[in-house]
C-alpha cells in the first residue's frame, strides 16, 4: 500500500512516473524457468513491437499492452513469460479462461506438464518444489477471496505469499482496479507486472490507478493498420431498431424500470428478429453467437430454438464442453452468451454476434463483444468482393425505449460503423405468431430512399438465401431504412441562400 501510495503521489503531484524495472538476466537467487517458444511458433511485428516496449538491455518494464481481441495477446504474455525465465503467475476472470491459458502454453511452449499448475475452485493442485521454476495459471476471484478457504487452498495460497514470482500477468487488466482485487499486490511479491487487455475502459475513474497499480501504457496496437493488414477480419456493424407491440408498449409506459428493463428486452419482435438472423446466417454456414445479459430472454431463446446456451449457474467443466462442440461440431452453429462470454472466452470460428440485450451503456462490454468476431477467418479466401465483410455484429435495440438511449453511448465510442434504423408504419398490433419462419417481401416503389415493406406472414417454404447487406427485409410490419453512421456537418456556403451568402461574405 506505501509503494502504492508513493508511486500515485509522485505521478500526480510531481507529474514524474515511477517505473518498475526488473533486471532478470542477473536474477540468480530464483531459479530460472525451463520454458523457450517451440520452433514453429513466429510473433508477429506488432507483438514485437509490444515486447520491445516492454524489454530493454536484459531488464524488462511493468507495464500495459493494449491488443484488439483474436490477434494475439496469449502469445504476447507467454512470449513475456518466455523470455524472462522465472515463476511466472497468470491471473484471468474465468475457470475456462485459466484452461484456455493452459492449453496455449503446451500448444506455444516446451514447458513440462509438471511445471503447469492451474487454481481454481475445481482444481487445486501443489505447487512445483522451491527450488524449482514454473507457471501458475489462476483467477482473480481465486487470489483475492478474503473469506473462509479451504484447507487444500490456504495452503497453497500461503505458498504463494512465501515465493518471489519474475513475472505476474493480469489477463483483462481493466479489472485489477476495483477494490477486491487490489489485495493480490499484497499477496503476490513479483518482480514485474504486465497487464494486458483489448478494452483500457472503465465506467468508473479507476482505470488511472493503473498506471501506479501496474504501470504506464506500454504500447497500443492500431486496429485499422491490423484490419488493412489482414490481421483482424472485416466486421459490419448494424443496429437494428424494433418497434414494440402497442400491448407490450402500453405496459412498458407505465411500469418501473425493473420491469421496463424486461420488457423492452423481451419484446416479441425483438425475439423474431433475432429468430430471423439465425436462421438466414445458419443458412450460410456461419458460427452465430448471441448475447443476451437478460437470462429470461437467453433461456427462452435457447429452448424455443433447441440451442445450447452457457450462463452463470453452468459448471467451467459445462461451459468447456459446449465451447468445444461449437467449436468442432458441424451441426451446432449457434451459441447463447449471457455476459460470462464477455471476457477471455476464445472462440475464433465465430463470425456472427447478435446482441439482444446488454450492461446498460458500458462501452467495454460492447467492444469485447464485437472482439469475438473479429479474428481472421477462413471464409476471407471465398469472398466475391475484397471489400465484403468477414464478420457481422448485429444490436437488436427496442425503439422508442430507454435502451436507445444506451445504444447511443455505445455509438458515441464509434464501435458500430453504421445504423439500420426501422419506423414504424402506423400498425402496431400486437402478433401471435411469434418464431414463425418470416416471408419478407421487397417493395420496389420507392425510389429516393432504402425503404422496404415488410410484411411477417407463416411461410410454407424455407427462408429463401438473399445478398449479404440486403438485411433490409426484416421484421414485422415495420418500414425498415438504412443509413451509414455520418457526423452532421455544416452545409456548404453554396447551398445557403442568397442573402445569407452576402452576409457572410460581408463579415469575411
Amino acid at each position: 500500500d506505501k509503494i502504492e501510495e508513493v508511486k500515485q503521489e509522485a505521478l500526480q503531484t510531481m507529474q514524474r512516473p515511477l517505473l518498475m524495472e526488473y533486471d532478470f538476466r542477473r536474477d540468480k537467487k530464483n531459479p530460472n524457468l525451463i520454458c523457450s517458444l517451440k520452433s514453429h511458433v513466429q510473433i508477429r511485428y506488432y507483438q514485437e513491437k509490444a515486447l520491445r516496449k516492454m524489454f530493454s538491455n536484459g531488464r524488462s518494464r511493468s507495464g500495459i499492452i493494449v491488443l484488439p481481441c483474436g490477434v494475439g495477446k496469449t502469445l504476447t504474455g507467454i512470449t513475456a513469460a518466455s523470455t524472462i525465465k522465472k515463476s511466472s503467475l497468470f491471473l484471468t476472470t474465468s475457470a475456462v479462461a485459466v484452461e484456455q491459458w493452459k492449453k496455449q502454453f503446451e500448444d506455444f511452449t516446451n514447458i513440462h506438464p509438471r511445471h503447469i499448475r492451474i487454481l481454481t475452485s475445481d482444481y487445486k493442485f501443489d505447487l512445483w518444489p522451491i527450488n524449482e521454476a514454473g507457471v501458475l495459471i489462476s483467477t482473480y476471484t481465486m487470489l483475492s477471496y478474503s473469506g473462509k478457504r479451504s484447507e487444500q487452498s490456504l495452503k497453497i495460497v500461503n505458498d504463494i505469499k512465501r515465493r518471489e514470482w519474475g513475472l505476474l500477468v493480469f489477463d483483462e487488466v481493466q479489472f485489477a482496479p476495483a477494490p477486491s482485487f487490489r489485495r493480490i499486490n499484497d499477496i503476490v511479491k513479483s518482480h514485474c507486472k504486465l497487464g494486458l487487455t483489448a478494452t483500457l475502459v472503465r465506467e468508473d475513474l479507476l482505470i488511472r490507478d493503473l498506471q501506479w497499480i501496474i504501470g504506464p501504457k506500454l504500447y497500443e496496437a492500431n486496429w485499422v493498420e491490423l484490419q488493412n493488414k489482414g490481421f483482424l477480419a472485416k466486421a459490419l456493424c448494424k443496429e437494428i431498431w424494433c418497434s414494440m407491440p402497442s400491448s407490450f408498449y402500453k405496459y412498458y409506459l407505465k411500469s418501473n424500470s425493473f420491469i421496463k428493463r424486461r420488457l423492452y428486452t423481451c419484446n416479441p419482435r425483438k425475439l423474431m428478429m433475432c429468430e430471423y438472423l439465425i436462421k438466414y446466417h445458419e443458412q450460410n454456414n456461419d458460427k452465430i453467437i448471441v448475447f443476451s445479459d437478460n437470462i429470461f430472454a437467453l433461456l427462452h431463446i435457447a429452448k424455443t430454438l433447441n440451442k445450447p446456451f452457457i450462463y452463470g449457474k453452468l459448471s467451467p467443466i459445462e461451459r468447456i464442453a459446449i465451447i468445444n462442440k461449437f467449436k468442432n461440431d458441424s451441426s451446432i452453429n449457434t451459441i447463447l452468451l449471457s455476459k460470462v462470454g464477455d471476457n477471455a472466452i476464445d472462440i475464433p470460428i465465430a463470425n456472427v454476434v447478435i446482441q439482444i440485450s446488454f450492461n446498460f451503456a458500458s462501452r467495454r462490454q460492447e467492444a469485447q463483444r464485437l472482439g469475438r468476431i473479429i479474428r481472421p477467418k477462413n471464409k476471407a479466401n471465398e469472398k466475391k468482393n475484397i471489400n465484403d465483410p468477414d464478420s457481422f455484429f448485429y444490436s437488436l435495440v427496442s425503439k422508442d425505449t430507454i435502451e436507445m438511449f444506451y445504444m447511443y453511448k455505445n455509438i458515441q465510442e464509434n464501435l458500430l460503423k453504421c445504423i439500420l434504423a426501422s419506423t414504424d408504419d402506423g400498425n402496431n398490433d400486437e402478433d401471435d405468431d411469434l418464431f414463425e419462419d418470416p416471408n419478407f417481401k421487397r417493395d420496389n416503389s420507392k425510389t429516393n430512399k432504402t425503404n422496404v415493406n415488410a410484411s411477417l406472414s407463416k411461410a410454407d417454404e424455407p427462408l429463401k438465401k438473399v445478398d449479404s447487406g440486403s438485411l433490409l427485409k426484416l421484421s414485422s410490419n415495420i418500414d425498415v431504412i438504412f443509413s451509414d453512421k455520418k457526423k452532421t456537418t455544416q452545409k456548404k456556403h453554396a447551398d445557403k441562400h442568397i442573402l445569407f451568402r452576402k452576409f457572410l461574405n460581408q463579415n469575411r
